[in-house]
């Protein structure tokens, strides 16, 4: 509890009475109701799952007196750090997801899957599947270290993409919930016998990093390099840019108190991009995150949960009172952040030369969302890929899919499987909608004010013509869309970014980058959704004609600034 804190949040309540998350899970699973009680709805999301409702049929739940007046159900996240996966492990989710889903699939903007439509009776055969198959489903959600990121590139015989990938799961390992009632809800059979991936015996001290109330709100990571920040490292609490020295990680410039979440009614809030922490050679990283973590866990705003993530604590302390606090709970000091330039995103799409004689390629998915729809049937075409070429795969911040390892011979066998399956390669994806992405918003996230998901592509066809017009077409810069303020799809560190507002409106962002180390700034506020792209179009046009000679869009936005743009724009 911080210093100024007297009275605790309700959720912090919750917590403490839990007994390590436990609860009364168990008995509400079996209780016959098609919803949980709102302690446990707050309890869940630990375990990885939140509870939702068909919003699109509201109306006619109340018309056929459905019980609770909606029909609800639950999404299930697992946590995957760096987006490693099987084609066993996507196999078993495209399973769940048409044996007890909603028939879809969702790849998340952290790297992740999820799955939509689950009913609570089903919840306890969805996670342990996922657990059958060596993932989890623990602090995928809730007020713990969510998944880790990784900059996802494949490439082989390169040790400096191997630490990257090595240093992400030991983060994750390490900074896992320890609590047993994870294994014991989920993972343990009649007998009480059986143990599976993501369960564990009880230790002597339960929750040696967390404590019995945890964080007092997630807290996110992730890890890239500086010619390559696809896991979008500013937008974390902590994020890890890798010093290459002689061909190898050295160390790592932290940067931390990053964050998105934002409340416009409340202007004590705010999105922020991370600063610098300093920099920590590679052997002491495990131990500076705990330490970041445990300064947040003990001072961290425990009374309003809009104003306590770490973020808001490094902005009341400032940069230095909290770098003394984590030096202190580390026993030592911390170096000065490595001179470097955050200059590079690579999003892994297309084919690229492995670096041990095969391939990878990258499929872009637009929104992320794995489905059989008409003629487009990418959730068939992934079965026939993990069933006959059965690639390793990644995951990536952008919601694509990377095939792994795959021979040269193969090549043609992969194209062919994704066109037959009425499935766009991603050189068919036009730069824009290639550099696209949305959070799932309406119908079942319960805060979505906008569309966001649904209606993307329809926006992204009318701004491919615009910019095709313009002589723009090849231009690369981010849009990204999300239904609330809550920035899941990371909107407030792009070029453009499109934040649900109210009902068929949105704020437009503009000035952020594709390399994400600086926030973008309101253009409009209260954009009608089928006006957003006429009212880009004067801007894009000014772009055009006053840009500098290399100029990305978000930076040429940047540089202009709001008034000089509406000025010109509106003129």
């Amino acid at each position: 509890m911080s210093e100024a804190e007297e009275k605790l949040s309700p959720v912090e309540g919750i917590k403490v009475e839990s007994n390590y998350l436990r609860g009364r899970i168990a008995e509400e699973l079996m209780d016959g109701n098609p919803n949980l009680g709102k302690d446990t709805i707050q309890l869940i999301k630990f375990h990885g799952s939140y509870e939702q409702d068909d919003r699109d049929r509201r109306k006619e739940a109340k018309a056929n007196k459905v019980p609770g007046g909606k029909y609800y159900s639950y999404m299930v996240r697992s946590a995957i750090p760096g987006g490693r996966i099987s084609s066993e492990q996507l196999l078993a989710q495209l399973d769940l997801c048409d044996e007890v889903g909603n028939s879809t699939l969702r790849v998340t903007t952290r790297q992740g899957l999820q799955l939509h439509g689950v009913l609570k009776g089903n919840l306890k055969k969805v996670i342990r599947r996922i657990n059958e198959v060596q993932l989890t489903t623990i602090a995928a959600c809730g007020d713990v270290r969510r998944n880790v990121m990784c900059s996802p590139a494949p490439f082989k015989n390169n040790r400096v993409y191997d630490q990257l990938q090595a240093i992400s799961d030991r983060i994750a390992d390490e900074t896992m919930p320890r609590t047993p009632a994870y294994h014991e809800l989920w993972l343990t059979d009649d007998a009480g016998e059986k143990t599976l991936a993501g369960g564990g015996a009880p230790q002597e001290e339960v929750e040696p990093l967390y404590g019995p109330t945890y964080l007092p709100r997630k807290f996110k990571m992730g890890v890239a390099l500086p010619g390559d920040n696809s896991a979008d490292v500013y937008s974390q609490d902590i994020g890890l840019l890798g010093i290459v020295e002689g061909g190898e990680v050295v160390g790592y410039n932290f940067v931390v108190g990053g964050g998105f979440g934002v409340t416009p009614s409340a202007s004590k809030t705010f999105a922020r991009v991370a600063s610098p922490l300093g920099y920590v050679p590679a052997d002491k990283v495990l131990d500076v995150i705990k330490a970041v973590m445990k300064v947040q866990r003990d001072f961290g705003n425990r009374s309003d949960r809009k104003r306590a993530r770490m973020k808001y604590l490094i902005h009341d302390w400032g940069a230095e009172k909290f770098k003394q606090k984590v030096e202190e709970y580390l026993g030592e000091g911390i170096e000065d952040s490595r001179p470097m330039n955050v200059n590079g995103h690579d999003d892994c799409i297309g084919w690229h030369e492995q670096g041990d004689g095969q391939w990878f390629y990258g499929l872009n998915i637009e929104n992320g969302r794995i489905k059989d729809e008409g003629d487009f049937r990418l959730k068939t075409a992934l079965r026939e890929v993990c069933t006959s070429l059965a690639p390793p795969m990644r995951l990536t911040p952008h919601q694509g899919l990377v095939f792994c390892d795959i021979k040269a011979e193969d090549k043609e066998r992969l194209k062919s499987i994704l066109t037959s399956h009425g499935v766009p390669l991603s050189e068919q994806f036009s730069t824009v909608r290639r550099w696209s992405m949305a959070c799932p918003a309406l119908p079942l996230c319960g805060l979505a004010v906008t569309e966001s998901e649904r209606i993307l592509p329809t926006m992204m066809d009318a701004l491919e013509k615009e910019l095709d017009s313009l002589g723009l077409g090849g231009e690369r810069f981010t849009t990204r869309m999300t239904g609330c303020p809550n920035g899941c799809a990371r909107p407030y560190n792009s070029d453009v970014g499109l934040v649900g507002k109210t009902k068929g409106k949105y704020t437009l962002f503009l000035g952020g980058r594709v390399e994400g180390d600086r926030l973008n700034w309101i253009y409009k506020d209260l954009v009608p959704e089928d006006e957003v792209v006429a009212t880009l179009s004067p801007v894009l046009k000014h772009f055009k004609e006053g840009r500098h000679e290399g100029e990305a869009f978000g930076d040429y936005c940047d540089r202009i600034g709001r008034d000089a743009l509406l000025a010109a724009c509106d003129a």
